[in-house]
C-alpha cells in the first residue's frame, strides 16, 4: 500500500520531536490539573483570571498538538498488533486530555522505533 508520510519517520524519532512531544502532553496534563483545581475551587478569582486562561490555552495548543502527533505516530510508525492499536485509538479518542498523554508516556516514549532513533548520549563520566 502506498502511504504519503508528511512528517518523516526521522523527525518523528528525532530528540526534538521526542522533547516536544513530552512537552505537550505535560501541558495538557497541567491542564487537566487546573481545570480540575477550577471544578473544586467553584471558580476563578478575578486577579488571576488572565493567568488561568493563558495557562488553559497553552494546555489546549499541547493536548492538540499531542492528540495529532500520537495518533499519527499509532497508525504510521508503531508496530504493535492491531488490538492494541485498537485499544489505544479508543483511549485517546474517550479521554482526549488524558489518553494522549498515556499513549506518549508509556508506548511511544518506550517504543523501538523511537529509541533507535534517538542516538545515544554520551556520558560525561566515562569521558
Amino acid at each position: 500500500m502506498l502511504r504519503n508520510y508528511y512528517i518523516n519517520k526521522g523527525f518523528m524519532v528525532s530528540n526534538t520531536a521526542w522533547r516536544v512531544y513530552r512537552l505537550a502532553t505535560c501541558a495538557s496534563l497541567g491542564m487537566c490539573v487546573i481545570l480540575v483545581a477550577l471544578k473544586i475551587a467553584g471558580g476563578v478569582p478575578q486577579g488571576f483570571l488572565t493567568v488561568v486562561k493563558v495557562l488553559l490555552f497553552a494546555g489546549a495548543m499541547g493536548t492538540a498538538l499531542a492528540f495529532v502527533a500520537m495518533e499519527y505516530f499509532l497508525f504510521g510508525f508503531d508496530k504493535s498488533s492491531a488490538i492494541k492499536k485498537a485499544f489505544w485509538f479508543c483511549v485517546m479518542i474517550k479521554v482526549p486530555i488524558l489518553g494522549p498523554a498515556l499513549y506518549c508516556f508509556l508506548v511511544y516514549s518506550r517504543s523501538e522505533v523511537v529509541k533507535g532513533g534517538l542516538p545515544r548520549r554520551a556520558n560525561s563520566a566515562s569521558a
